[in-house]
């Protein structure tokens, strides 16, 4: 009995501080990019997205992979706000690569030019063939993992030459959750005026109090005063007015240094922490041996109580007539109590099956409510949009929803799949009003007149409905919302007997289609 009751009071104690535990444990949290794979000796364009934290920050690259360099990547930024406006913890930028398999590579330090938002450029290499790239911000630029604070993320890519680039949809990796960008004691890294400080002096301050938090003055002492000493001669050098490159170097030592002591501090705590587990390992082998004993004197303690019962087996003979009367009575009192358990248990069962039929009706309901909701301010919003849309071409609302037809000069001639020299402008603002109405899906059909071979109209038209999908694809509209056929000279809208009746049958129409 004192055994079972520990037990349950031992379990008790488990659920109680179970919620605690899970709350104080450390998680990396998931992110999902897109990776793209380049083809050899192509140049392709990639468009790069601000983040909901800075929306109006944009980038593009101009990337290229040749069999003797790897890929080349020529990334240009702008509207960048100064590092450390996200907080106390960063002092700079890192592009990185990042591949399908989780290889995670750092690709160089973005240097901050102007005092306000700023633009930059980056030329570098990467081995890597399939991959995205992200820009973080970070407390220097030798960090070996990506922070969650993500600036740019790339969209998808295209070429010109209209050939179609690989995308894996969804790689998953892990930002750097390091508690210490969160710690109350994460110290300033710069007294007066951050945009005053060179920005390698920032980083070495960052890099020095990273040490500092992974224990360095505790675990890495000799290497942490040497980063201390270099930061100092870096503080110096600047406050001196010495040359920008010889403070540049001095700082980049300084933070060489403090990475040296804070993967010197976290390997020797490592070690630390295993020495004290086999101290505990070995203080429980005490414990289980000195348990073991005291079993053993407990066995043979039993062994002398049982020879007294043995003695006394006679006395309790004599008993066992009124024990048995006893059990039967209990036993007979134990089948009405199961009984009542049972009739308890069905009216139960059935309380519950009500009660989730109730529950299954209220749900209904509100999933009802909630569809006709989304139902009504999709049609209120419908004019709007049609009147947005009228800017590009004739619109027109039938039973398969709002009708796009745009006009035969959104092309370079009447047998090319080529765009004229505005239409990007004109799909940038169609993929702009796809994003702002979520609810939408789209149908991009393509049709001309007869004249021609059935196999080339029909090549035509596909070739004009996929380009203009992959182009809004481009702009960041969500492919699986887009779906492009093409139709040949199959559905006129007026007899080929005349040059208009055949300038009408050739149209492209962008079908706006509820998701209801």
């Amino acid at each position: 009995m004192y055994r079972s009751n520990a037990i349950l009071i031992l379990f008790a104690l488990v659920l109680v501080f179970l919620p605690g535990l899970a709350v104080n444990a450390q998680v990396d949290i998931a992110r999902r990019t897109t990776a793209i794979t380049y083809p050899l000796d192509e140049q392709v364009f990639v468009q790069f997205r601000g983040t909901t934290r800075f929306p109006k920050m944009k980038g593009e690259a101009k990337i290229r992979r040749t069999s003797r360099n790897g890929t080349e990547i020529d990334l240009s930024v702008s509207k960048m706000p100064r590092p450390f406006e996200l907080g106390a913890g960063y002092a700079t930028y890192v592009l990185w690569a990042i591949s399908p398999d989780g290889q995670v590579d750092n690709l160089g330090e973005i240097k901050r030019r102007g005092f306000f938002e700023f633009d930059s450029r980056i030329e570098v290499t990467t081995k890597l063939q399939t991959f995205a790239l992200l820009i973080t911000a970070e407390p220097h630029f030798l960090v070996s993992r990506p922070s969650q604070e993500i600036m740019l993320e790339n969209l998808s890519p295209y070429a010109r030459s209209g050939k179609t680039i690989d995308t894996t949809p969804s790689i998953q990796y892990f930002g750097n959750s390091s508690d210490f960008f969160r710690d109350a004691r994460t110290p300033e890294i710069a007294e007066v005026d951050y945009a005053k400080t060179p920005s390698t002096i920032l980083q070495a301050k960052q890099a020095v109090a990273l040490a500092r938090f992974a224990g360095a003055e505790r675990d890495a002492t000799v290497e942490l005063q040497e980063a201390v000493m270099l930061m100092t001669n870096a503080e110096d050098l600047w406050r001196a007015d010495r040359p920008e490159e010889s403070i540049d170097i001095a700082a980049r030592q300084a933070i060489s240094a403090a990475v040296r002591a804070e993967t010197t501090a976290m390997m020797r705590a490592e070690a630390r922490a295993k020495r004290n587990e086999q101290s505990r390992t070995d203080a429980e082998m005490r414990a289980a041996e000195n348990r073991y004993q005291d079993a053993q004197d407990e066995i043979n303690n039993l062994k002398s109580q049982l020879a007294a019962e043995t003695r006394n087996r006679e006395l309790a003979e004599r008993d066992s007539l009124n024990y048995a009367g006893q059990v039967r009575e209990l036993r007979a009192e134990n089948g009405r109590l199961r009984e009542e358990l049972g009739r308890t248990r069905v009216e139960a069962d059935n309380a519950k099956s009500r009660l989730e039929t109730l529950e299954n009706q209220q749900r209904a309901a509100e999933e009802q409510r909630l569809r006709q909701e989304r139902i009504d301010g999709i049609e209120a919003a419908q004019p709007e949009l049609m009147q947005s849309l009228k800017r590009f071409g004739a619109v027109a609302k039938n039973e398969r929803g709002i009708v796009l037809t745009l006009p035969e000069n959104f092309w370079s001639s009447i047998r090319s799949s080529n765009f004229a020299p505005n239409a990007d402008q004109k799909l940038s603002s169609i993929a702009q009003l796809l994003s702002d109405n979520p609810d939408y899906r789209l149908t991009i059909e393509s049709h001309t007149d007869n004249r021609g071979t059935a196999e080339e109209l029909m090549d035509l038209t596909r070739q004009r409905s996929e380009i203009i999908g992959q182009r809004l694809a481009g702009f960041g509209v969500p492919s699986e919302r887009i779906e492009a056929k093409g139709f040949a000279g199959t559905i006129p809208v007026a007899p080929n007997t005349t040059n208009a009746n055949r300038a009408k049958n050739r149209r492209v129409q962008l079908i706006f289609t509820p998701n209801i």
